[in-house]
C-alpha cells in the first residue's frame, strides 16, 4: 500500500509552472508577496539574498520585481539597515576584523559602497585595536599566551583568519608573545 502511494507521487510531479498555470497574475504576486515575508521572518537578508530566492520559487522576473518594491515601500528591506545591524551584531558577538566582515557582506550581496558605509560606522564606534585586544584575551583564556614560536604563529593566523589587518597582528602577537618570554626569562 505504501509503495504503490509512493509510486504514484513519483508519476505525478508537480512543478512551479503547472501549480503557477492555473493560479491568477494576482495570486501569485500574494503568493510570492508571502513567501518573501516568511523568509524575512526567519531571518534578516539583503535584496539580492531575497531576490534570489524568490526567483527559486518564481519564474516571473516582474512579479519577483514587485515583490522587492513593495517591501522596499514598507521599509522591510533596506540594505543599508541590514548592513549595519549585520555588521555590529557581529562585533558585539566576537571579535572579528573589517576585512572578515566585508568578505562575509559580500557574500550576503550587499552592494560594496553600502558595505563600506556601514564598516567606517561599525569600526568608527569600536577600534580595530581594542577588538583584536579582545580577541587575543579571549584566545590567551583558551589556550594560554603563547609560550613557543609555534604557539605564537598559531595566534598569528588565528587573527589573519579573524580580518585583522596584517601590521596590527604582527604588532600585537609581537607584544604577547614578548612579554611572556620575557615572564619566562626572568623566572628562570
Amino acid at each position: 500500500m505504501f509503495i504503490q502511494r509512493m509510486r504514484q507521487r513519483r508519476s505525478k510531479p508537480k512543478t512551479a509552472e503547472s501549480r503557477s498555470s492555473r493560479l491568477s497574475p494576482d495570486e501569485i504576486r500574494a503568493r510570492a508577496f508571502q513567501h518573501a515575508v516568511k523568509l524575512l521572518a526567519a531571518k534578516p537578508r539583503s535584496i539580492a539574498e531575497l531576490r534570489d530566492r524568490l526567483a527559486e520559487r518564481c519564474s516571473s522576473k516582474t512579479v519577483v520585481d514587485t515583490v522587492i518594491s513593495r517591501l522596499r515601500e514598507y521599509g522591510y528591506l533596506d540594505d543599508e539597515r541590514y548592513a549595519l545591524t549585520y555588521a555590529s551584531s557581529k562585533v558585539r558577538q566576537q571579535p572579528i576584523g573589517r576585512r572578515r566582515l566585508e568578505l562575509n557582506l559580500r557574500k550576503k550581496k550587499v552592494d560594496r559602497a553600502v558595505a563600506d558605509e556601514a564598516l567606517n560606522q561599525v569600526f568608527a564606534e569600536t577600534s580595530e585595536a581594542d577588538l583584536i585586544d579582545r580577541a587575543i584575551e579571549k584566545r590567551g583564556r583558551l589556550r594560554g599566551r603563547p609560550r613557543t614560536r609555534a604557539e605564537a604563529k598559531s595566534l598569528f593566523d588565528h587573527l589573519l583568519r579573524q580580518g585583522f589587518p596584517f601590521e596590527l597582528v604582527a604588532e600585537k602577537v609581537r607584544a604577547a608573545a614578548k612579554s611572556d618570554w620575557e615572564d619566562v626569562e626572568s623566572t628562570t
